[in-house]
Parts: C-alpha cells; sequence; structure tokens
C-alpha cells in the first residue's frame, strides 16, 4: 500500500464468494464477548480515535486506537467455511474466542463484517499447508517444556520445511495450498453490537513465531443464500498471547510434545508490543487446570474506509495502521 487515498472500494469489489459447507457444519453458538460501550475510556489501550475524514458522534470519548495492521502471511486461504467452531479433529486446550470490531473513529460497532480467523494447530500445523509446516510434535515429549527463554535461533529465518515468508513467518507472498485440509479456519458474521465467537483450541507455536492467530475483518459486502460476496479487508492482523498462558499450555499434552524451539512474544518479529492495540488478547482461564479451557477477548478499532489487505508494503511487522492509509494496495 502507499500513495494518497483513491475512491473507496477501488479493489477486492469482486473479493470472493463463501461456499457454506454441507448441513451440520454451521455451529451456532453464543455471541458473548464484551459489548462495544467497553472500548470507551477505562479499558487498556485506549486512546482518542485517530480516524481521519469522519465526524466523531457525540459518544465518541475514548476509542481504541486504530488496531496494528500485520501481513496476511503465507497460509491465508479464502473464506473455505462459513462457520463458528473451527475445530474439526484438532486435539488442544478448547479456546472460545469473543471478539468485537468497532470504527475506531466512531467507536460504533460494526455489524454484519465477515470475520475470518485461521491458525496452527497444537503442533505448528497448518491446515491446507501440511507439506510446509513443521511442525514439531511425534512421540514423547523430549526434556522439559519450552521455557521462557528460547534456545536455537527463534526469530531468524524458519529452517528447511518450516513455514515460508521470510523471518517470522509473516510475509512473502501467498502460497498456495497443497492440501485440502481446512481445519482451525473459519468465518462467520458479526452481529448488531459487532461481536463474533468462534470455538477453536489455543494454538501451538512454530519456530519463528511466537503464539499467534491470523484475523481479517471484511465490510461492504453482502450476505447472500451462498454466504459473503464483495466488500474489501479494512483489517488483516494477529491475536496474541500472553506468555505466563503459553507457558501454561506447554505443559499439557500435545503440546508438551513438540521439540520446536518457542519464539517468546517479546522476541516476535511481528507482535508490535503495544498491548491491546497490537492484539494483545485478554484471556480467562483456570491458572491450576488451563487444560479445562481458554476464553481470549478482545476489541478491535478498525477504518472501514479503507483497504488493509496484509499483502502491500504498508504492511510490515510491527507497523501500526493508519487513518490515512491507501484503500489500494502496490
Amino acid at each position: 500500500m502507499g500513495g494518497k487515498q483513491g475512491p473507496r472500494h477501488k479493489r477486492d469489489l469482486t473479493r470472493r464468494k463463501v461456499v457454506v459447507a454441507g448441513a451440520g457444519a454451521v455451529v451456532a453458538v453464543g455471541a458473548g464477548g464484551a459489548l462495544a460501550a467497553g472500548a470507551f475510556a477505562g479499558e487498556p489501550g485506549t486512546a482518542k480515535g485517530t480516524g481521519a475524514g469522519r465526524k466523531p458522534s457525540a459518544t465518541a470519548r475514548a476509542c481504541y486506537k486504530l488496531t496494528s495492521e500485520t501481513t496476511e502471511g503465507p497460509y491465508y486461504i479464502d473464506a473455505d467455511k462459513l462457520r463458528q467452531n473451527i475445530t474439526e479433529d484438532r486435539e488442544g486446550i478448547p479456546l472460545t474466542l469473543d471478539l468485537t470490531v468497532i470504527d475506531a473513529e466512531t467507536c460504533k460497532p460494526i455489524a454484519d463484517a465477515a470475520v475470518d480467523i485461521w491458525h496452527c494447530d497444537a503442533l505448528g500445523l497448518y491446515s491446507g499447508y501440511e507439506s510446509l509446516s513443521s511442525g514439531g510434535g511425534g512421540g514423547a515429549p523430549t526434556g522439559e517444556p519450552p521455557s521462557g527463554t528460547p534456545t536455537g535461533t527463534p526469530t531468524g529465518a524458519p529452517p528447511s520445511g518450516g513455514p515460508t515468508g521470510g523471518p517470522g513467518g509473516g510475509g512473502g507472498g501467498h502460497e498456495e495450498p497443497t492440501d485440502d485440509k481446512r481445519y482451525l479456519r473459519g468465518t462467520w458474521r458479526t452481529d448488531r453490537q459487532g461481536r463474533v465467537t468462534f470455538k477453536t483450541i489455543f494454538p501451538g507455536w512454530y519456530r519463528g513465531r511466537c503464539v499467534h492467530i491470523h484475523t481479517k475483518v471484511h465490510v461492504d459486502g453482502k450476505w447472500t443464500a451462498a454466504g459473503y460476496e464483495g466488500g474489501h479487508a479494512c483489517h488483516t492482523g494477529q491475536f496474541f498471547f500472553d506468555e505466563a498462558s503459553v507457558l501454561a499450555s506447554a505443559t499439557v499434552a500435545p503440546y508438551s510434545t513438540s521439540t520446536t524451539e518457542r519464539t517468546t512474544l517479546t522476541e516476535d518479529t511481528i507482535y508490535d508490543q503495544s498491548g491491546v492495540t497490537g492484539g494483545l488478547l485478554k484471556l480467562q482461564y483456570d491458572k491450576k487446570r488451563i487444560a479445562r479451557g481458554v476464553r481470549g477477548s478482545i476489541t478491535m478499532g478498525v477504518d472501514p474506509e479503507v483497504t488493509h489487505d496484509g499483502t502491500g508494503s504498508a504492511a510490515q511487522p510491527g507497523a501500526s495502521a493508519s487513518a490515512t492509509a491507501s484503500p489500494t494496495a502496490s
């Protein structure tokens, strides 16, 4: 991305058509999550809106900053599954993800947006790209679970056979899928409060990246009997997990069988260290029994009038969203 802001919807108007899976594939779960009102002053990571060209409403007192934009990464697949429960057959700690999407300028919730999430499994494998993912499990655990001090070269280029895309596995262009599996991927619609909930598992890790979940927010499309059509991506980002939760997960199978060096949150090349604005999730779980499940939540402040598809030069590791970003990507 770059240059002057062009007309709205200049690109991505023929974005995609979500194909609804067969009967029973759409799993209804409660919306949950914090109301958009929770994005006002008093929550961590709040600040006055930074959007340009639109007058804030009377209630726009202290919105979240625009949520940080990141690279799309090489393993995005364009909305194969319209569903909230994306777990399929993957083993791991149950994770309920409560997301809220608001306009960072006005603090108003964004309804009817299409939210994508995708991430690796407990052993670092991405569906659709298992032959390109390095993973790290197999057999019984060797040695102690990963500690807070990674060994080896965790933030360098991945080894042969590991995730591609340069340091951190965050860019390098899109890779074509190598298999038909689609676990831990899904798209769902935000409700009137801008909320959407997904059921999944706590992600694992692979060399070069900390534990994370990818996300996209699409607006201005239409929901039809076939799914979601048109529109553009106004946000491409990632969600992150604090070190305490990751260390706790590493004591639970199958995470405990991983032999892959782990990159910590502070060493990651994509996370910009800005807390909630950078995608850091608020997590709730029993510290002594994390295997029972984790609930994560976050409010994403976006600018619905721009395009952030995660493939342009402006979407660099650690780069924050800009209210004046071009709606087209170069």
